[in-house]
């Protein structure tokens, strides 16, 4: 089964360089029109009184190489199929209708497809009268003893210093001794922890589960050797070890995603090669992002400039295209000092008989039904009702037994609770019932009665949770109770309406709130809310107090 989205496999390419040219905030590309074989995109604001830089090869590492055609670099670029070269005739035909009297400069990634098909091309087209030069880039040092070192993202550097000196107005000579220089000063190499997966084809998992392959090609080919590990650390050290270079003089490091890797494995590798000692005195940083991709591969590559004057001004020169990010010169990081506040509520200790009973009546309920509410929560939660309540009972009780509370002082004491149950309890659930008593604590400091301060905790909890009454939480058993309170009536009536909240959310077919929520009626009907039932529990054994 195919892990693509795509309509056919055959218009894959050109649908999605019909995205690219759609999304260009500069609106500055134009597909060519010469065949319908023929993918060439280009600026549209090419005038050819410059040196025109083309590129291109197989398609599938977007945004190279269309991404990169703008002003600054790229004047077009040639696609082939995926992982394909493209033909002599697209490449031929690039070359004769971009080209002026300043000539062209084909850059090319060191793979026998691009070389020949782009260097028969350059022939074809210098016999047709055209000033053509071509640099062959292969900057990736994972098999040092290969005479052919394949061509990878560090192409993408050699892109940005030829598009910024033929910009500028140089010749094709000069842009092509830039480049030429440019392609020396780069070293790349990838891991990955996974392949990528071609378009309407299977791929077997050739990486072993907690394993990196080191220096596999940009189309899926293997790589020399195996890390049995996933350390970034580790990983970051091998590759800074193959691709810097062993001398002082400056230096831009260029992290590239190879498609696969989210945007925090990514972050986390930049910091390692920031802060890892071989990479001490690099000066600028391109990325993370992905440059030239293979696919979806979970890897990423790493590539290490040595920085002249003029490579510098280039890779910080501003460009009009959509798939480059702006060099940031890297400095260390100066975390601004703070004070920690303290949160915790200042209670002094104090004893009261009346109130330890009722706390410890409800802390007895809630440790002795642990179990029950687990099993209920399992019908239709993660089944860690019972033991979230009984953690948090359990803290309180055992500062009550030890004379820690504040029991004669009745708005500390909700307010050390909400304090007590967002550390210990965690989940929702904690922190609810800690905006619960902390609000209810806020409005007994400011002269309300008891009853009237609950109802304030429950609109907060209210508020905050986003649950009302009928969405099948606690809500349903714990506001008719204190609505009760509020009212007036007594402690015996406010659990009779706990317990009718509690068993109405038995016939509830649908909860809006919670875990429960993802559950369809079928698996609710007939089983109570396991919160709810908590609080009619602690109701019943508070109205025979």
């Amino acid at each position: 089964m195919t892990r693509f989205v795509m309509n056919k496999k055959d218009d894959l390419v050109d649908s999605a360089l019909d995205g690219m040219i759609y999304a260009s905030p500069w609106r500055n590309l134009v597909r060519l029109q010469v065949d319908p074989r023929i993918r060439i995109v280009m600026r549209n604001d090419w005038q050819k009184q410059q040196v025109a830089l083309i590129s291109g090869g197989g398609s599938g590492h977007e945004p190279a190489h269309v991404g990169f055609i703008g002003k600054g670099m790229l004047t077009a670029a040639v696609c082939g199929d995926v992982f394909a070269s493209p033909s002599v005739d697209a490449v031929y035909n690039a070359i004769i209708n971009i080209t002026g009297e300043a000539g062209c400069l084909l850059i090319v990634k060191n793979y026998t497809g691009d070389r020949l098909n782009f260097g028969l091309a350059a022939e074809k087209a210098r016999k047709a009268g055209f000033s053509v030069n071509m640099v062959i880039v292969g900057d990736d040092v994972a098999l040092p003893d290969n005479p052919q070192p394949r061509g990878v993202a560090g192409t993408l550097l050699v892109h940005k210093v030829a598009g910024f000196v033929a910009e500028r107005g140089d010749d094709l000579a000069a842009v092509t001794e830039a480049a030429e220089a440019a392609s020396r000063a780069i070293a790349t190499m990838g891991v990955a922890l996974s392949s990528c997966h071609l378009p309407d084809e299977q791929t077997g998992q050739r990486v072993p589960d907690g394993s990196v392959e080191m220096g596999l090609g940009i189309h899926g080919e293997p790589g020399v050797d195996v890390m049995q590990t996933q350390n970034s650390q580790q990983i970051v050290q091998h590759l800074l070890e193959k691709v810097m270079p062993d001398n002082d003089q400056p230096r831009a490091l260029l992290i590239n995603n190879l498609g696969g890797m989210s945007a925090l494995e990514m972050s986390l590798v930049t910091r390692d090669l920031i802060e890892s000692p071989l990479s001490r005195g690099s000066d600028y940083l391109i990325g993370p992002a992905p440059l030239m991709t293979a696919l979806d591969m979970k890897g990423f590559s790493v590539t290490s400039m040595t920085l002249t004057p003029l490579f510098e001004e280039a890779i910080c020169a501003p460009v009009e295209v959509t798939g480059w990010v702006q060099a940031v010169k890297i400095a260390p990081l100066q975390p601004v000092n703070a004070t920690k506040e303290a949160t915790a509520h200042p209670a002094q200790p104090s004893d009261n008989p009346t109130v330890a009973a009722f706390v410890n009546s409800i802390c007895e309920t809630l440790i002795a039904s642990e179990s029950e509410l687990n099993k209920l929560d399992a019908q239709v939660g993660d089944g860690d009702t019972g033991s979230t309540f009984a953690a948090g009972a359990r803290q309180i009780q055992r500062e009550c037994t030890d004379n820690q509370l504040p029991l004669n002082a009745l708005p500390d004491l909700l307010a050390v609770t909400g304090e007590r149950l967002a550390t210990v309890m965690g989940g929702s659930s904690g922190v609810l019932m800690a905006i619960f008593f902390t609000a209810a604590a806020q409005q007994l400091a400011k002269g309300d009665a008891l009853p009237a301060a609950l109802q304030q905790g429950l609109e907060k909890m209210k508020q905050y949770g986003g649950a009302q009454p009928g969405d099948r939480t606690l809500i349903d058993a714990l506001q008719p109770a204190i609505e009760a309170l509020v009212a007036g009536k007594s402690l015996a009536e406010a659990a009779d309406a706990a317990q009718q909240g509690s068993d109405a959310t038995a016939s509830m077919g649908k909860a809006k709130a919670g875990r429960s929520s993802y559950l369809n009626s079928a698996n609710l009907n007939g089983v109570s809310d396991p919160g709810a039932v908590a609080v009619a529990r602690v109701f019943a054994a508070l109205k025979k107090l």
